[in-house]
């Protein structure tokens, strides 16, 4: 089985394929997309890793590019074992299964706690860090119900909201998404209910390496996962400009649905959920608003491990048979700017054969020089 495969089959990938996969996402400049793109031009994490400093030269590298070495990815993995965690693969049956269908899907999560919650259909709830004392009670409610009837609740090991949310639902099932590794959870405050859900009927995850400590850009990374796990969110008060209105517009983008908490309008911590209730949220106020709203999307295949899984696509995957030319690269690199744009409008607009447009994009991205976006567009960077 090669790693095209594994990425999609629901078979659980062999160590050494694990230890090369975890190479492969911790060198330099290689993103989920790029990491799937890789195995798909490559067929393996083994011979991407071999490519990765050619491919970085020919994208016009000002340096040599970082390879994580297998030193490095054992290392992490001996971390894991020791904090009682370990490494789920995008194709593994215990790998959440709406989250692999999402563009940018983390192609390895490091988990602890009880791993079939991960598996089971989820329901998002988000909201202010500094809620009101009513915020923190009904989000506890709706965790409460809507894990009583088999949900498992996604939140993000915030104050406030997010706390309440996993609180009530440790019994049921909760995942945290974590922003930093699994072993610097933010806020310290937390550590405790941390460990107390991992303990019992709850699970941590995050796409980061062991020992990193989460920055303020990793927050609406640790979002999108919030989002792409739920097959609805919740958000319980929110203002105007905050993390819980991004992990909403994440959830719209992932084609979720959205409800929202109605609040007074002179609480600046309701402004955003009475905006998303304007834009068209559905309207909250009990756990059945919810159930509702879901019973339709909870079909049972969804929640099969290998469903959803994407399959490599053939353009990229027949790349090897039609090399970039040297004028390919000058080409299409004078018709990349710093304003996004799509690939499929790349592609018409250079002429240039999709094959060969994604190995050029890789070897950018490789190089430092191409920004990936969160809706598939490209752009140079500006650096």
């Amino acid at each position: 089985m090669d790693d095209r495969s594994a990425r999609t089959t629901g078979i659980a990938l062999t160590e050494r394929q694990r230890i090369a996969w975890l190479r492969l996402i911790r060198s330099d400049n290689v993103g989920p997309v790029t990491f799937r793109d890789l195995i798909n031009h490559f067929g393996s994490a083994e011979t991407a890793l071999e490519m990765l400093p050619e491919l970085s030269r020919r994208g016009g590298a000002s340096r040599s590019i970082r390879v994580a070495s297998r030193a490095d990815a054992e290392r992490e993995m001996d971390m894991a074992e020791r904090h009682g965690a370990g490494f789920v693969g995008i194709g593994e049956p215990d790998y959440p299964p709406l989250l692999r269908q999402i563009d940018g899907a983390p192609p390895l999560l490091a988990v602890k706690g009880n791993r079939k919650v991960m598996t089971a259909p989820a329901v998002g709830i988000v909201g202010a860090r500094n809620a009101s004392i009513s915020g923190m009670k009904l989000a506890g409610l709706l965790a409460r119900d809507i894990g009583r009837v088999g949900y498992t609740i996604v939140s993000g090991l915030a104050r406030g909201i997010d706390t309440a949310a996993h609180r009530a639902s440790i019994e049921t099932g909760t995942i945290a998404a974590m922003a930093g590794g699994l072993d610097k959870p933010y806020p310290p405050e937390n550590i405790g209910l941390l460990d107390e859900l991992t303990a019992r009927d709850g699970v941590a995850v995050s796409e980061m390496p062991f020992g990193w400590e989460p920055r303020a850009r990793d927050f609406p990374r640790r979002n999108r996962l919030i989002a792409g796990m739920s097959l609805g969110l919740v958000v319980v008060e929110a203002a105007m400009r905050s993390g819980s209105l991004i992990t909403a517009r994440n959830a719209g983008d992932f084609g979720r649905l959205v409800f929202a908490v109605p609040g007074s309008p002179l609480d600046p911590r309701c402004e955003g959920t009475n905006g998303l209730l304007k834009d068209g949220a559905t309207i909250t106020t009990t756990a059945r608003d919810v159930l509702d709203g879901l019973r339709p999307l909870c079909e049972p295949d969804l929640f099969q491990p290998n469903s959803g899984a994407d399959e490599p696509d053939e353009d990229i995957a027949s790349a090897e048979r039609l090399p970039p030319s040297e004028s390919d690269r000058e080409r299409l690199t004078e018709a990349l700017s710093p304003v996004p744009t799509e690939i499929d409008e790349i592609i018409r607009y250079t002429g240039i054969a999709p094959s060969a447009v994604y190995l050029i994009l890789l070897e950018l991205d490789l190089a430092g020089r191409l920004e990936r976006h969160v809706d598939g567009r490209v752009s140079m960077t500006t650096d």
